[in-house]
C-alpha cells in the first residue's frame, strides 16, 4: 500500500504519494535521466554530501529562484553536489540551465517512471510531478535533513538545508 499525504498549490490540497521521509532515514535508491539521456542513481550521485532540491518545473517562478538560490550558495559550501530535480524534460532542463547561467547545480528528470518522486515521498498524484522538497544527504546515504514544503508556491527554508550540508561538511 502506498502511503498518501498532502500538500497545497495556491491552498488548494494535493495528493503526495510516497512515503514522508525522516532525518535519520536511508536515502531511497532512483533512477533519474541526466541532461545528456544517461540513468543517475543514487550511487551514481557519490559518496559525498549532497543536496537534493526538488522542484516541481524550471519554467515556474519560485522553482526558478529555488535552483539559482541554490546554485549561488553552492561555491561556499565546499565539498557538496548539489541536484535539482523536477520532472521537466531533460532537453528543457539543459535549455533552462543555459538560459539562467546555472553552471553549479546538476539538474535530473524524474520524468521516465517517477521513481524518484515515489520513493521520496514527492510525487504529486494527479500531476505526475513533484512538490517542493529539499534534501540533505551525507557520505553514508543518510538522510540529514528533509523538507517537504506544505505549499508548493512558498520557497524552502534555506538557511537550515544549507546549515545542515555546513555542518556535515565541517565534521568529516
Amino acid at each position: 500500500m502506498t502511503d498518501e499525504r498532502t500538500t497545497t498549490f495556491k491552498g488548494d490540497p494535493l495528493v503526495i504519494l510516497g512515503p514522508e521521509l525522516k532525518a535519520g532515514d536511508n536515502a531511497p535508491d532512483f533512477e533519474l535521466t541526466d541532461n545528456g539521456l544517461g540513468a543517475v542513481s543514487l550511487a551514481d550521485t557519490g559518496s559525498g554530501t549532497r543536496i537534493f532540491s526538488v522542484v516541481p518545473s524550471l519554467d515556474t517562478p519560485v522553482c526558478d529562484q529555488q535552483t539559482r538560490r541554490f546554485n549561488e550558495e553552492a561555491a561556499a559550501l565546499g565539498d557538496v553536489t548539489i541536484y535539482t530535480v523536477s520532472a521537466d524534460l531533460p532537453f528543457a532542463q539543459g535549455r533552462w540551465c543555459g538560459a539562467a547561467g546555472v553552471e553549479k547545480v546538476k539538474t535530473v528528470s524524474d520524468y521516465k517512471n517517477g521513481n524518484f518522486g515515489e520513493s521520496w515521498g514527492t510525487m504529486i498524484r494527479d500531476w505526475r510531478i513533484s512538490s517542493r522538497a529539499v534534501f540533505v544527504v551525507d557520505g553514508a546515504n543518510i538522510i540529514r535533513y528533509a523538507e517537504y514544503v506544505p505549499e508548493i508556491a512558498e520557497h524552502p527554508d534555506y538557511a537550515a538545508a544549507l546549515a545542515t550540508a555546513r555542518d556535515i561538511v565541517g565534521s568529516s
